[in-house]
């Protein structure tokens, strides 16, 4: 039973028990009814503008899942360039370095974790995505290793 519907019922109660609205016990009861009656036509009311609202939200939710798919898509990744994913998840499908082992390195700078291929490695240097300090890499073996 809604909330409107309780509060229609109660004032049959009240009127069934024919109080009197000319005593003070009578005054307070038909009060109280009068405003849990402008509460109930108010809380519809709200219930029913948060109903549109949350089609509204819903609507644009998909159709900002349209543009997402469309833009992201496009590339089938969701890296900023080909050497650095930003995937937080294992479960990343864009495709890239899925064939290489990650290494992790914190930028001593901004304190990001980047995840790196073999071949960013080998490289021997790049520039942090985060605050864009140039990383070197340096594994102090002899060049014969």
């Amino acid at each position: 039973m809604k909330l409107g519907e309780k509060v229609a019922y109660l004032k049959g109660l009240i009127e069934g028990l024919e109080i009197d609205g000319s005593t003070k016990e009578g005054k307070v009861i038909l009060a109280v009814a009068d405003i849990l009656d402008e509460v109930a036509v108010t809380s519809e009311d709200m219930q029913d503008q948060i109903d549109e609202i949350v089609e509204v939200v819903d609507a644009i939710d998909e159709d900002l899942g349209e543009v997402e798919r469309d833009f992201y898509d496009a590339d089938d990744c969701c890296c900023d360039d080909d050497d650095y994913c930003e995937c937080d998840d294992d479960d990343c499908e864009c495709g890239c370095d899925d064939d290489d082992e990650l290494y992790e390195v914190v930028c001593p700078s901004c304190g990001d974790t980047i995840c790196l291929n073999e071949g960013m490695l080998e490289e021997g240097s790049m520039t942090c995505p985060g605050c864009g300090e140039l990383l070197e890499f340096d594994f102090g073996g002899d060049a014969e290793e």
